[in-house]
Formats: C-alpha cells, sequence, structure tokens
C-alpha cells in the first residue's frame, strides 16, 4: 500500500536516484549534471528548514515518488505564492501516484495560507526525444492554467528548450 510521508534528509539517495535519469536522460531538468547526494541531501534540508513541504511516496517500504514547495522569489510580498515540483520513479507511473502527491502538497501549502501555486515546465515540440507533453498534461488535469510561455530559453543536448508557467490557484486570495 501507498503511503505519504514528510521526506527526511536521510531520504535523499533515494529521491536523488528519482531524479537522476530526469537529468540524464531528459530535458524535464535543466540541469546538466547530476547532483552529489551531499548537495541533494542539502536541498531536502533548505526546503524543510524554509519551512515548505517535501513529501514522498512509498510503496511498500520503497520511496517512488516526491513533491516539493519552495519560495516563489525571495521578496516578503510572495509569501502566499510558492513553486511546486514532482518527480516520480518512471517505472511508478500511471498508478495516481503523482495526483495523490500533489493533493497531499495543496493540503499542505493551503494549511501555510499559500494560495497560488506555480509550476515551471519543459516543452518542445511533439516528437522530441528528451521532453514530452505529459508534465503539461498532468498540470492541466490537476487544474493548472498557462499563464506564461518562455522560448528558447533552456539548451540541454544540444537543443532549446521552451519553458511554460502554469497556476494553480488553491484558496481565496483574501
Amino acid at each position: 500500500m501507498a503511503t505519504i510521508r514528510t521526506a527526511r534528509v536521510k531520504d535523499a539517495p533515494a529521491v536523488l536516484a528519482i531524479y537522476a535519469p530526469y537529468v540524464e536522460q531528459t530535458a524535464v531538468s535543466f540541469e546538466l549534471e547530476v547532483p552529489s547526494q551531499d548537495d541533494f541531501a542539502d536541498r531536502v534540508a533548505a526546503t524543510l528548514d524554509h519551512g515548505y513541504p517535501y513529501l514522498v511516496m512509498e510503496d511498500d517500504g520503497r520511496i517512488v515518488g516526491y513533491a516539493y514547495a519552495s519560495r516563489y522569489y525571495g521578496r516578503a510580498a510572495y509569501a502566499h505564492s510558492a513553486e511546486v515540483s514532482i518527480y516520480l520513479d518512471r517505472n511508478a507511473r500511471g498508478r495516481g501516484y503523482g495526483r495523490a502527491l500533489y493533493q497531499a502538497l495543496e493540503d499542505e501549502l493551503r494549511r501555510m495560507r499559500v494560495t497560488n501555486l506555480y509550476a515551471c515546465i519543459a516543452v518542445a515540440p511533439d516528437g522530441d526525444p528528451y521532453v514530452t507533453p505529459d508534465s503539461a498534461r498532468f498540470h492541466e488535469r490537476m487544474g493548472y492554467e498557462l499563464v506564461g510561455h518562455f522560448h528558447a530559453c533552456g539548451r540541454k543536448f544540444g537543443r532549446l528548450y521552451d519553458i511554460v508557467w502554469m497556476e494553480k490557484i488553491i484558496d481565496d486570495r483574501t
């Protein structure tokens, strides 16, 4: 049975194992090199230390996905906004884990009085070997709307990629 819990710094190796193929084999992440385990552990710790949720999904005791939120820019006026990210083990797709993780993340953010969620997503023409439209479609199904499109702003694998920003309002902004 799958469960969701708050990540711990000691989860970093398992979470990094999920993330590494996205760096090495896709343009979903614009990182060009896989971070070290220490750097990745520092990222998990920093997210938690800043009071933002970092969630993992476990299935039979094995981490199969994670989602986290981070501050949307550093100015106080953005305190009601957060950037969100999600990654699933490639063998864990299609089981509803992504939806469950994002719902749990939204619940945590709502408790924090965060109302605006933003997702930055790499996009490419159909048939690109490094980016599929799956992420944008997933976010659309989760209620996100397209709010921005940046053209040819990332370069990876010798190709230029666009990014889109998608937004979801999860609570009354008053």
